[in-house]
């Protein structure tokens, strides 16, 4: 099979990453839950992970770095575990439903109100469109890193400066977390969510929330934590507050392993992943296919045709072809609606960095058959 639907989850692990989760499964013990000489190890190796991380994102310490099981439910931790009666939210368009759907759920209960930002004329996200859905009891501004659907990558720093000091800046780093340089402290991002098994090249159930010194999310979950046993209530420090039961320390091993690829190639990967799209963007045309993306460090490639479903096209890719590609809308409903493919949706291609032209000719091929 050729597999271009890297954005739900990159398809082949580096070799660091596989080696490590088999050490991790070779000999278990449970991090932070004993005092004998396996489990403390193993705790020194997750702080490291953590350590690594706030390192690599220019974040606030290896206490503001907290393990999650997707980068869904570290979403969910920062909506649901900050947000507070009559508060306000602004979102833009091209946000995953991890975002709408727990601010659509506290609305229905009363809770809270949000904005969504549209595109504007160019189909970009404007910072000042941003700022101007703003008012006095809006708390948190949500802008992904990447658009999972075309690839675009927000000015995260001119929101950042557009927006009021006061309001708390949230960003999905689902698509752009190891493809594109984050830093939280630089650009101003108060809570920021990554998936391990997309950019980051580690296994799925690896996935932590970084958040500032401004912010203190409630926990969701409640639990032991290896800390303070005697405390009915949740430790109030981080991150054991955030952490109730057992870490997936395999998972952790690879999202370490998996940073250090990004801190060594992100650059090359993402120029290399910029020259794949280029291609592909400027033959598609030729072919008939409407483009939806420009060229990007994260890969991603989404596209129509004037004829076909995007789901047709997707399984024609995998039933003629065996090449995996991803049809519909990809859970970002607004996304689609902004760029007028609501309901059909586009077919997304996307690519990890250990992929080359062959993959885009191949696909290419097979487009200009399903087309023809």
């Amino acid at each position: 099979m050729i597999y271009l639907d890297n954005a739900a989850t990159e398809g082949s692990k580096p070799a660091a990453v596989r080696s490590a989760v088999l050490a991790a499964m070779r000999v278990c013990a449970n991090p932070g839950r004993s005092g004998h000489r396996l489990s403390l190890a193993q705790s020194e190796h997750v702080l490291a992970c953590r350590n690594l991380l706030s390192e690599l994102f220019g974040g606030y310490g290896y206490e503001r770095v907290v393990f999650t099981r997707s980068c869904t439910e570290a979403l969910n931790l920062a909506i649901l575990g900050t947000l507070e009666e009559g508060d306000h939210a602004v979102i833009s368009c091209l946000e995953h439903n991890s975002v709408l759907r727990p601010l659509e759920a506290l609305k229905k209960a009363g809770r809270i109100t949000y904005d969504v930002v549209p595109l504007d004329e160019n189909k970009r996200l404007n910072a000042d469109m941003v700022a101007s859905f703003v008012t006095e009891r809006t708390k948190l501004v949500a802008v992904t890193t990447a658009s999972n659907v075309t690839g675009e990558t927000p000015d995260l720093r001119a929101v950042r400066r557009a927006i009021p000091a006061r309001v708390w800046l949230l960003c999905d780093g689902a698509q752009g977390a190891g493809h594109i340089p984050v830093s939280m402290r630089e650009m101003g991002v108060d809570l920021f969510a990554i998936a391990g098994h997309k950019g980051m090249h580690a296994l799925q159930g690896a996935a932590a929330l970084l958040f500032s010194d401004r912010v203190s999310p409630r926990p969701l979950l409640f639990g032991g934590t290896g800390s303070v046993s005697f405390d009915p209530d949740m430790p109030d420090f981080y991150p054991d507050r955030l952490e109730a039961g057992t870490l997936s320390y395999p998972a952790i091993c690879s999202l370490f392993e998996g940073a250090l690829i990004v801190r060594a190639r992100q650059k090359e990967h993402g120029e290399h992943l910029l020259r794949l799209t280029a291609v592909l963007k400027e033959e598609l045309a030729a072919l008939g296919y409407e483009p939806f993306f420009s060229p990007n460090p994260c890969g991603i490639a989404a596209f129509r045709h004037p004829n076909m479903a995007s789901e047709e096209i997707a399984t024609a890719l995998s039933e003629r072809f065996d090449i995996a590609v991803r049809g519909g809308l990809h859970c970002a409903p607004l996304a689609h609606r902004a760029l007028g493919t609501f309901p059909d949706g586009l077919v997304r291609a996307s690519f990890s960095p250990f992929q080359d032209l062959r993959e885009v000719r191949a696909l290419l091929g097979a487009l200009k058959r399903i087309g023809a």
